[in-house]
């Protein structure tokens, strides 16, 4: 998501930076760049134009242009509206206290993945100590019904439907008995989708609305419909009046236009992105961290936060206590890695950390993940006394992990080089507080971003771009790549 207007931004600003001296005129070009690339990121067109208006109005003064470093002033505007434009969000879904049952309803298009938003939304809840009840009220759709059954028996929710029912408004006033009756106290009405918006859709959702009468409505659509998505929530929003949006299938090929424009169309914040198919890939919207992403300068507060509830701190802390006694092997190398992995796809995860997404460009579509499961296979077809004292291996037994692996024996040589520095760093970061271990994350994400292939540490100061060695040392791994696939291929 969003790494084509990174890019096109990131030339835009490189084109203001590569001037001798900025004058209006330039920076009017510089400015066009910004326009064109949010257009072709499928933003709304009117929304462009005042985004790039009010830039303007900031961009083109004396004050801007005459200062020691305009391009980063212009950056830092760019970002400030960006942040203007897709919020202030409340997260908060104002759950009733004391006792009392919150009615929430969501609404949205047949394949926007309304249905699983709400299983995740059940579980974010149930993470929260509340007691969720899902309601079934897709009758235009048997496979809905039967698909948030599954989610309950997942989640251990309960799940209302009505076999034989036609009419979904008295199946969500029987759904709310039942759930005030069972001590339930958040509904989530699953209501109907179409594949277009149409008058009987809207009906039936404004007799729900005035029959059952919930707290909050949301409104799921998919992100990868650009337009469509901003044009659906201003016709929901009209007939429903929204408390907020849910865009997903963010982690897929989106451009981003949708984001970025509900809002402003709509006045309707969005309140969660899906980023993904599993019930945990529900994330609250900062429009400030994603402000940042835009931008090329990471996400590390999601990171962190990520980490926090995906990462197993009993492993965590053995893994630590193991580097306290200056531990550290082959094993203690791989599950690292499976924890890391936790996190997301690599992709993802360079482009969160800030100074990583040059790195990222670099590699442009190797698929990280991919190279990091033969990284395991090769760690994978080593014996139990090899992982813990992988000094002894020698040039029969590289030959023998390469064959059982599917690799190559000079691959094996340089997985074991990496691991040599690794051990090194990861001992030396033993004890360290959490800012000298998001540094040390920084340092490995570099070295695993081609599992396989040595690699010179990425240094704690490198800031966004990468040194002349290090894109040295990256095209010298894509060569290697690139003969090995060519050798596979050969085979």
């Amino acid at each position: 998501m969003f790494d084509s207007l990174q890019n096109k931004l990131s030339d835009a600003f490189r084109s203001l930076r590569g001037k001798a001296k900025l004058s209006e005129a330039n920076m009017r070009e510089g400015l066009d760049l910004v326009q064109n690339a949010l257009l072709e990121a499928d933003v709304s067109y009117p929304v462009v134009q005042k985004f790039i208006a009010d830039i303007s109005a900031e961009a083109l003064g004396e004050r801007v242009i005459k200062s020691l470093d305009p391009t980063q002033l212009v950056a830092n505007i760019v970002y400030q509206k960006l942040v203007e434009l897709m919020g202030p969000v409340d997260h908060s879904l104002h759950l009733k206290s004391g006792g009392e049952m919150t009615v929430l309803m969501m609404c949205g298009l047949q394949g926007s993945g309304k249905t699983t938003t709400v299983g995740k939304l059940a579980r974010m809840l149930k993470e929260k100590g509340k007691r969720p009840f899902l309601v079934a009220a897709d009758l235009q759709r048997p496979a809905a019904i039967e698909q948030l059954h599954v989610l309950g028996q997942q989640l251990a929710v309960p799940v209302y439907s009505e076999a034989g029912q036609t009419d979904p408004v008295t199946v969500c006033m029987n759904a709310v008995k039942k759930a005030r009756a069972d001590g339930a106290n958040v509904v989530i009405l699953d209501t109907a989708g179409r594949l277009h918006i149409d008058a009987e859709l809207m009906d039936q959702l404004k007799r729900i609305d005035a029959k059952v009468g919930p707290d909050q409505c949301y409104l799921v659509v998919d992100g990868m419909t650009g337009q469509d998505a901003v044009n659906s929530a201003k016709a929901f929003n009209d007939a429903l009046e929204l408390d907020g949006v849910i865009m997903t299938k963010l982690d897929g090929d989106a451009r981003g236009g949708a984001l970025l424009s509900v809002k402003a169309v709509t006045g309707v914040p969005v309140k969660f992105l899906g980023t993904g198919e599993h019930l945990d890939a529900l994330e609250e919207f900062h429009p400030d961290r994603m402000a940042g992403r835009i931008l090329g300068q990471g996400d590390l507060m999601s990171l962190i936060e990520t980490a926090q509830t995906k990462l197993d701190e009993d492993e965590m802390r053995k893994q630590q206590e193991q580097l306290e006694k200056g531990q550290f092997t082959l094993i203690d190398f791989r599950k690292m890695y499976d924890q890391i992995r936790k996190l997301g796809s690599m992709g993802k995860l360079l482009g969160m950390i800030p100074g990583m997404g040059g790195l990222k460009d670099m590699l442009g579509n190797e698929d990280l993940d991919k190279s990091m499961k033969r990284y395991f296979a090769m760690i994978d077809s080593m014996t139990q006394a090899e992982r813990l004292q992988p000094k002894n291996i020698d040039q029969s037994r590289r030959k023998r992990i390469a064959a059982g692996s599917g690799t190559q024996p000079n691959e094996v040589n340089e997985l074991l080089k990496q691991f040599d520095m690794m051990a090194g760093m990861m001992k030396s970061m033993a004890g360290k507080g959490m800012g000298d271990r998001m540094a040390m994350m920084k340092q490995m994400q570099g070295m695993m971003a081609n599992p396989g292939a040595s690699m010179a540490p990425m240094k704690k100061d490198t800031g966004t771009r990468l040194t002349a060695q290090q894109r040295a040392d990256l095209k010298k791994q894509r060569e290697k790549e690139l003969r090995r696939k060519n050798r596979e291929k050969r085979k």
